[in-house]
């Protein structure tokens, strides 16, 4: 029986998504409270790899088992392990599905979202859930200058060292940019991203806003399809896979 979870972490502590040699992440306190209720060994597959320091709201994954439960005896029963395990990971959503769908590769689209506190005092509450930048940011002109990155380009000047995508040609469907309050929200979308896509995008935008680059700039530098020409990248403190669409 395959089962599709969704899940909301805390990545403040974690190394990500994936497993790693070097510190806890999801997917390992995933498949450790997987073993045990189950006292089966799984690999839990995700719908994306979220980095060291990234929040999820709503990642998905799937797992498979040698039995049949109900979807409300797998979450109780996950979620009693993670507490036993203090792992910063909540399953809010199980369900049964087909042999063939897979959490990364059936998905048609990912949906983040970048929180920017633009004020001067920090915040004990939203540490390491915020990028705090404590200087006014002109949210029109960023928006001015988002639109630009809109639709199918070579995102070559936002993408991340390391990269292990085939093309940097990317089509980015929705770019939104709200303020609420002291907090700046980007809404970030499309079928896939390249590595540090969102963050050098969102840091590249707040240049945008604080005069130091100007709207028509980020054109030029999506054109010139070179990382050194864009800005810094985002922290990733507050960045949160949002959702994933199937």
């Amino acid at each position: 029986m395959r089962y599709k979870i969704t899940v909301e972490y805390d990545g403040t502590h974690l190394v990500g998504w994936q497993k790693q040699k070097d510190g806890p992440s999801a997917q390992e306190f995933l498949e450790k409270a997987v073993l045990g209720f189950s006292h089966q060994t799984v690999d839990v597959f995700g719908a994306g790899r979220t980095d060291a320091g990234v929040h999820a709201l709503g990642q998905v994954a799937h797992f498979d088992l040698a039995m049949d439960l109900s979807e409300y005896k797998i979450m109780e029963s996950l979620n009693a392990l993670l507490r036993e395990l203090a792992a910063p990971v909540s399953v809010l959503h199980v369900e049964k599905t087909t042999d063939d769908f897979h959490a990364r590769f059936s998905a048609k689209g990912r949906g983040y979202i970048y929180r920017i506190l633009n004020r001067r005092g920090p915040s004990p509450l939203l540490a390491e859930r915020v990028w705090r930048v404590p200087y006014p940011l002109d949210v029109d002109a960023m928006r001015q200058a988002a639109s630009c990155l809109l639709g199918n380009h070579d995102f070559s000047s936002f993408r991340g060292a390391g990269c292990q995508a085939k093309s940097p040609v990317k089509t980015l469907d929705k770019l939104d940019i709200c303020r609420n309050g002291d907090e700046i929200i980007f809404t970030v979308e499309a079928r896939s991203f390249l590595y540090h896509q969102v963050r050098n995008m969102v840091g590249t935008l707040k240049e945008v806003g604080n005069g130091r680059l100007l709207p028509a700039n980020v054109k030029e530098i999506l054109e010139a399809r070179d990382r050194t020409k864009a800005g810094i990248s985002a922290p990733a403190c507050g960045l949160y896979l949002n959702k994933v669409m199937y």
